[in-house]
């Protein structure tokens, strides 16, 4: 007797999640987004009100919120009884690259995610082929992320050639020449020293040996 009720308890709940209406998606909540408006990011989940909450694939709505340029990535959660949540993390602007349609912004990966007016403080990145997979590209980026907050201030332009010719127009109008990104803590201590000695150039790309012209 008792086997049996809990059997019909179980059927009772596979049918109430299943075949009737008290479970399905009545609200859409979406988090984290600033740039990216909560329209455009539900459009994207194409998840409709009304759909059972249990047949929504979570998988594939993340990966097709996933798809909007600016978000570097995205969650879909089933909130019982009712709620679809979306919690996206949006890309952040590091670098800028002038293109002949616009001002092209990518992140710390170098993936060009908008074209838009350069936040305040962005970096105007320099190279022959800027972007994802580009190794000039990435060596310029960790340079710019290895400076320290006093040194990245005065950075207004980073250009790299190679992986191993990184150099940057700093705010003043000097040229700071970095080499390739290793030692970049030495680097920026010379650096930092050299800024208060006369010279267009500064040279830190043998930190032992730094020059400045």
């Amino acid at each position: 007797m008792i086997a049996s009720a809990v059997v019909a308890v179980i059927v009772a709940g596979v049918i109430a999640v299943y075949f009737t209406p008290l479970l399905t998606v009545r609200s859409i909540e979406v988090d984290g987004n600033s740039s990216v408006s909560s329209e455009e990011i539900v459009g994207d989940l194409a998840i409709p009100l009304g759909e059972r909450l249990v047949h929504v694939d979570t998988g594939a709505a993340a990966q097709r919120v996933a798809g909007i340029p600016a978000l570097a990535s995205a969650r879909v959660q089933r909130m019982y009884p009712s709620t679809v949540r979306v919690t996206v993390v949006e890309r952040v602007a590091v670098v800028f690259v002038d293109q002949p349609d616009g001002t092209h912004l990518l992140d710390s990966d170098g993936v060009d995610f908008a074209v838009a007016p350069p936040p305040p403080g962005t970096v105007r990145l320099v190279t022959d082929t800027p972007g994802v997979d580009d190794p000039a590209t990435e060596s310029a980026l960790a340079v710019l992320d290895s400076l320290p907050e006093s040194l990245r201030g005065m950075v207004g332009e980073v250009r790299a050639s190679s992986i191993s010719d990184v150099s940057m127009l700093l705010l003043d109008g000097r040229t700071l020449v970095w080499g390739n990104r290793d030692n970049a803590e030495r680097k920026s201590a010379v650096a930092l020293a050299l800024m208060s000695q006369p010279g267009q150039i500064l040279d830190v790309s043998s930190p032992d040996l730094p020059t400045t012209k």
